[in-house]
Formats: structure tokens, sequence, C-alpha cells
């Protein structure tokens, strides 16, 4: 699959947008006209520029405003056109978008469409131009790609042709199927975007809040599908308009780009081979899976990736830290015990049945990115996963272009494959057990302390805060190199404001991961995360914890007295509740209950008791642990 990218997608200058899409690995680049106009490159110092990187110039983009005028305006529009050609001529490329009117002084003909874009193809095949005509979701009179195709065959010129974008069309929820009757030769180009499901005017929705493939909820898969099953097999380029991605830096934008594109010809292979088993190409996800060999050969060529299946679970958690006194007092009042020093790392190692934290002593490799004042403080650092091949994910993991972070390890020590995810958190690749244990604990000494045996835990999620600017790139990264699902986002009040939440989890909700997106005023370190244990019985492993001195995140009377009203409790229940700190919730599949610990730099913990079916994370009772967390943080 060829891919490209427009500049429109990207910060910065037309240099610096060129740049980052080579070093990204894109085949070519559309001309988006503004970066062309505010460059001081000249046509020719851009066409050479492309050429030097590898590069090829796809499209000339956008012509706006063409169709449906009045006679006056047409022989202007020509002129408009003609020097737009002439442009092209100087940047060596060969074909031009030209989107379907949206201006309200238009005629509704579409006689007189054909004749007014069989004039302007006319006049692009003298100068050796394709034009690729485009139906804008909210265009005046042609907003349907079915109509814009109809029209291009009525003009019957071999220098025009459609675009498909795949926003203008699942935007308004058209078909795509009827892609595949059209004539592929008349598909002249295909652009991609995703985006969230939105109420509001497709305008604004296509302004502002286009993200890459992967990252929104558009059936990208399946209209790639049909637009492969028809024959084309020119470039499939992103055209993504995004606030937040024109203000980030763009190499990393174009990273996130190309990862996009990588993780979309992938699920689109998927696809194909699901419709090609009779089955309709729904539910497919990034793990699991082989490319069909009963695949029907198309003009495009669909690469997939090593196939891994999601992770079976949690092996450790990692929390670096400069004072580990903090650390060390809190997990051994949670009934953590302490298993030794690694032999050549400082790291400690604690362990709660199979819940495992590594408490790292390194200094940071690079702490630019957090505040001065909080950068040795206790943050979590890494999470490995227990997986069924981790040459095989970590492999994966480096196509969809993750940054390696190998550890140094001497003879006889565990080679953990590892890679950084965008918010910095290292990710390790552990070899999963059927008994859970890991060979790598051997690497510890003997304990010098060891606290009362404590009840039999698991990690059952991490909560991670996310930059703004990466929330989205995030969300993409654990579904194509880790395989986990996002769920449905909620958004919880907190004094800061709301705070965007998002699960990833395994189908078997054995790995929950929670990005949560930090607020514009907090760096990301400074933010609070935290690690949750899953417990049997949380009550009698509360009164446990307090006997050893832990403290509790101090919850308030009025939300015992909120929750009596809601639930209705036996009075001898809430009182253990409301004396233990413990936070309660209910639905129709079971019961949740949880406790919080006071924060040590910018990290906490949480105690979690799951009853029956229940698959939540006690959604209700955010807002409280906000709220107290931020009154404490005021005070301290």
């Amino acid at each position: 699959m060829r891919t490209g990218i427009a500049t429109v997608c990207l910060s910065g200058t037309l240099k610096e947008k060129m740049q980052a899409c080579a070093i990204a690995g894109f085949d070519g680049i559309e001309i988006f006209e503004q970066d062309l106009v505010t460059s001081p490159l000249t046509p020719e110092d851009v066409r050479k520029m492309a050429a030097d990187l590898g590069l090829t110039l796809d499209l000339y983009q956008p012509f706006r405003d063409f169709d449906s005028v009045s006679g006056d305006l047409v022989a202007a529009n020509l002129r408009r056109a003609e020097a737009k050609f002439k442009l092209m001529a100087r940047l060596g490329m060969d074909t031009i978008l030209v989107c379907s009117n949206v201006a309200t002084a238009s005629i509704d003909s579409d006689d007189l469409r054909v004749e007014q874009l069989g004039q302007l193809a006319a006049l692009a095949g003298d100068h050796g131009v394709k034009v690729a005509y485009e139906a804008l979701a909210w265009g005046k009179y042609v907003s349907d790609y079915e109509h814009a195709h109809k029209l291009v065959e009525a003009v019957d010129h071999p220098n025009l042709g459609t675009c498909l974008d795949s926003f203008h069309i699942l935007s308004r929820n058209w078909d795509t199927a009827p892609i595949e009757a059209f004539n592929p030769d008349k598909i002249f180009f295909v652009q991609v975007a995703d985006a969230p499901k939105l109420s509001m005017d497709v305008l604004s929705w296509s302004r502002h809040y286009r993200v890459f493939p992967g990252e929104g909820q558009f059936e990208l898969a399946k209209f790639m599908g049909h637009v492969v099953r028809a024959g084309y097999s020119g470039p499939v380029s992103l055209e993504i308009f995004n606030d937040v991605f024109r203000q980030s830096d763009v190499e990393r934008t174009a990273v996130d780009a190309m990862r996009s594109l990588i993780w979309l010809e992938e699920q689109s292979a998927k696809w194909l081979d699901a419709a090609s088993d009779g089955g309709t190409g729904a539910g497919i996800n990034a793990g699991g899976g082989t490319q069909a060999a009963s695949r029907r050969r198309y003009p495009m060529e669909l690469a997939t990736l090593p196939q891994v299946a999601e992770p079976a679970g949690y092996n450790f958690a990692e929390v670096r830290a400069a004072d580990t006194k903090g650390l060390e007092t809190v997990l051994g009042q949670l009934g953590f015990e302490f298993n030794g020093r690694h032999r050549t790392k400082d790291v400690q190692l604690w362990s709660l049945g199979h819940a495992r934290m590594i408490i790292n002593e390194a200094a940071p490799a690079d702490d630019s990115t957090a505040d001065a004042t909080h950068s040795t403080a206790p943050a979590i650092a890494a999470l490995g996963f227990d997986v069924a091949s981790p040459v095989i994910a970590a492999a994966r993991a480096q196509q969809l272009k993750a940054p390696a972070v190998p550890r140094k390890s001497q003879a006889n020590e565990e080679v953990f494959q590892g890679f950084a995810a965008p918010d910095s958190t290292e990710i390790f690749l552990c070899q999963g057990t059927s008994d859970g244990t890991a060979a790598w604990t051997s690497e510890f000494g003997e304990g010098l302390e060891k606290p009362a045996a404590g009840p039999t835990a698991v990690i059952d999620h991490v909560n991670l805060a996310q930059p703004w600017q990466h929330f989205d790139e995030a969300v993409l990264f654990y579904t194509s190199a880790l395989a986990l699902e996002p769920q449905p986002f909620a958004e919880v009040p907190s004094p800061t404001g709301l705070v965007r939440s998002q699960v990833m989890a395994t189908g078997d909700r054995a790995v929950r991961l929670v990005l949560n997106l930090a607020p514009l005023n907090q760096q990301r370190k400074t933010y609070q995360e935290h690690i949750a244990f899953a417990v049997d019985d949380l009550v009698a492993t509360a009164r446990d914890c307090k006997a050893r001195g832990l403290e509790f995140l101090q919850i308030p009377a009025n939300y015992y007295e909120d929750l009596d009203a809601r639930f209705g409790l036996a009075p001898g229940f809430l009182a253990t509740l409301q004396e233990l700190n413990l936070l309660y919730d209910r639905d129709a599949d079971g019961e949740f209950l949880h406790f919080y610990t006071a924060t040590v730099g910018s990290v906490f913990f949480e105690m979690v008791e799951r009853r029956g079916a229940y698959d939540g994370y006690g959604a209700p009772n955010a807002p409280v642990r906000h709220a107290v967390q931020y009154d404490h943080l005021q005070h301290r």
C-alpha cells in the first residue's frame, strides 16, 4: 500500500513537514495550498527537496467552489484553475483535488455541473493534469460520493475522476459497499481520516476533530476493504484537520500518523479475509488471526504484521524514585513482602501474591519533561505484561514504530523486550507462565524484613496520566502494539475540570489500563497516577492495613450519607465502610469495594474487591477521590 499524508496534518513550516514525513517513512505527500503559499521555498525548491527526501508529490489541494456557478464566473474559475495547473507543472505534480461547491450563490443543476466539470477536465488535459472531484459532506448540492461519481461518469473524460474521503463518506453514514462497483480507473485518489462519534455540525466536526485511523470510531477497515475490492491501487493518504496535531511536535506526529496507516493496512487485510470467508469483517482487532491463504489478489497488496495474542496479564509494575522510603513504607503497610535487591541493578522487588512491584532507585535518563521540583519524586516508570511470545510481540511493536528501550543485562539474567509508550512509560514484554510465576525474580536476594503475610492479590488495573497532545496517540499505540481494545470513554468531574478517562482492556479483563487526560496546567509526571490491586476480601485487607499504620485517603462523611440514600445499605455494613474509608459501588452485575492510599510523589495505590461480574472502576466515586486529593495537595 502506498502511503501518503497531507501537509495540513502537521505543525511547522513546509520544509519541516516534508522532512518529518520522510523520517516517518511516508511514500508521498499532499501539498496543502496554504503551506506552499506561505513558504519561502519556490515550487522548484519543493520539487527538488521532495526528490532528495524520496517523497512523491501526489496531490495539490484544495481547489474550491468551481462547479454550479453562473456563466459569468466560469471563465474566472477556469483562469484560476489554469494558474494552478501551471504551478503544478513547476512542482512536478499531476493531480489536483477539486471540492464540490459549498457556496450559497450557486445553481442546483447536474447538467450545469457536468458541463462545467467537462470544461475543467478538458483544460486539465491540455496541461497533463488529472482532476480528482470530491463530494464534501457539507456540499451545497453535491454531498454524496455516489452523486459525485455519477457526475464524473457523465462527463466521461480521462482527466476527471473522483476522490474518496473516508470522513466525508462515514460522517454522513453513507454505505461504502457501492464503491466496489466503481471503475478503478475513475478513482483518482483516496484520503482517510478517523473521528470520534460526535453530535455536531459536520463542518466543525471535520475541521477540528478528525484523528488518525485507529484513534476514532469509524469503520475504516470496511471502507478500505471496499476500496481495495474496487481495484484501486493508488496512494492511501491521511487528511486530518486537528487542532492538537497542529500544535504538537512535527516529527512525533508524523510517526503517529505512519503508525496509523500501518495499523489500517493490517486491519483492512483482516477485514478482507473475514469477508472472503463469508463473514462481515466486523469485530476485527489488532491481536490474533492470520492472513487467509485463499484471499483474492487485488492490485493493492496489503501487508500484515507479526500476529500476537492479547496480554495474559500484568507481570509487574515499576515505580522510579530517588528517595524510596515513602514507597517502602506504604508497600509494607499494604502487606507487600520485600523480596530483596537485584544483584546488579539498583532496584528492589516487592510482592503480594501475584502482584509484583519494582522500586527503581536509578535517576531518570531524561527528566526534561518533568517539573524540576518533582522530577525525582516517585512516579510510575514501567509496566510488564505477560505475553505468549515476547520476541514476536516486540517485533510487531517495532514495525509499528515504537522506540525500543532495551535494558542492560548480564549473564544468566532475563532479557526483557521493551519499548516506550507515547507518555514515556516503558513497556516490557515478559514470558507468561501458566502458574503466574516469573523466572526473573530469582535475580533478587533475600528480603531484609518480611511483614505478616497479606492476602493474595493481582494487579487489577493501572491508571496513567497522558499529556494532552498525545492522548489520541496513546489510544492507537496500545490498540495496535498490545492488542488492547478501547472501551467507551468517560469524563469525570474534578476540581481542575473534567478529566477524560479512556479504559484500554483485554477481552477477559486480565489487563485493564486506564488512560487519563492530564489537565493542561499539570505536567504528566506531577499529575497523580495509581496502581490498583485486587484482593478477595477488602474489609479484612483494610483492617490489616490499618493495623500496620497505613494512611488511607480520608473520605468525607457526606459521601456515606449519599451512599446510604442511593443504595440503602445495611447499617452495620455502612458503618464498616465509613470506619475504614472504603468506597462502594453497585450495578446490575455485581458490587465493587475499594480504598485509596495517600499519595507518595505522584503515585498512590488502590485496593479493590470485585463481587459478582462487576466490570467497572467505581466511576461514581471518582469525583470524591479527585476532590479529596486536590484538597490534600492544597493544604500540605
